[in-house]
Order: structure tokens, then C-alpha cells, then sequence
């Protein structure tokens, strides 16, 4: 089971990467195989970190997180399994999303893009996430 990890901080970056990164490695044990860390500051001035903590199960090679869209504008932490990503997936090429990986979570990224809050009403499984909308600075 992977784990996910997620800050903001008013006061701008003052202590918060070391702070993700000491979330992070604290629930090590949940995902021993690798980490991986997304940081940015909000139109606000505040900063924001997710972290993730991967156990590799599907998409060895090219799983990692946190996982974007092609053009950096979205991104995602996720712990879980959507069952039926591979419909969703291809439901989401026949409208044109192009992906890298073969994933669970990057179907996640395309349906967001595609049906905005919305896409969790299409996901079947056992999950938890956060994305950030560079665009709309939403979490």
C-alpha cells in the first residue's frame, strides 16, 4: 500500500520542504520502493507540497508520482486501485488524452482534465488522492 503526503503553508516555504520530506519518509513502511515529491507556491504566496510513498504494483517501470498532465498544469498523489481504469482509459483516448505511462493515476489526471470534480463519480475501487490545479489553484 503507497501513502500520500500533502502541505501548504501560509507563511510561503519557511521550513515546509523539510517538513514534506520528513512527512514523506515517515510512512516509509507503506511504500518502500520509491518517493517522489511535487512543490510549489500558489498565486498567494503560500506553499504547497504533496509527497508520495510508492509500493510497486502496476506500471513498474513508469509509475511514479506525484504524476502530471503532458503540459504541467495538474497534478496527483494517489494510494489505491481504480478497477476499471483500462475502460477509463480508453474512453479517454477516443477524446484525444495522450499518455506516457500505463497507470491507474495517470487515468486519474486525464479524467480530471476531461470532467473536472466531477471524474470521481466515475472511478470504481478502494482510493484516496489529491490533485492540484495549477491553473484553477484548487487542491
Amino acid at each position: 500500500m503507497c501513502g500520500i503526503t500533502g502541505i501548504i503553508s501560509s507563511n510561503g516555504q519557511i521550513g515546509s520542504t523539510r517538513s514534506l520530506h520528513y512527512m514523506t519518509d515517515a510512512i516509509r513502511h507503506r511504500g518502500p520502493d520509491d518517493c517522489g515529491y511535487y512543490e510549489t507556491t500558489t498565486c498567494r504566496g503560500e506553499y504547497l507540497g504533496l509527497g508520495h510513498r510508492r509500493l510497486s504494483i502496476i506500471d513498474i517501470e513508469t509509475g511514479k508520482q506525484p504524476v502530471s498532465n503532458e503540459n504541467k498544469t495538474v497534478f496527483l498523489v494517489f494510494n489505491g486501485e481504480i478497477y476499471n481504469y483500462k475502460a477509463l482509459r480508453k474512453e479517454l483516448q477516443a477524446k484525444g488524452h495522450i499518455f506516457r505511462t500505463a497507470s491507474d493515476s495517470e487515468v486519474i489526471v486525464h479524467a480530471y482534465e476531461e470532467y473536472g470534480e466531477k471524474c470521481i463519480e466515475l472511478f470504481r475501487g478502494m482510493f484516496a488522492f489529491a490533485i492540484w490545479d495549477e491553473v484553477k489553484q484548487i487542491l
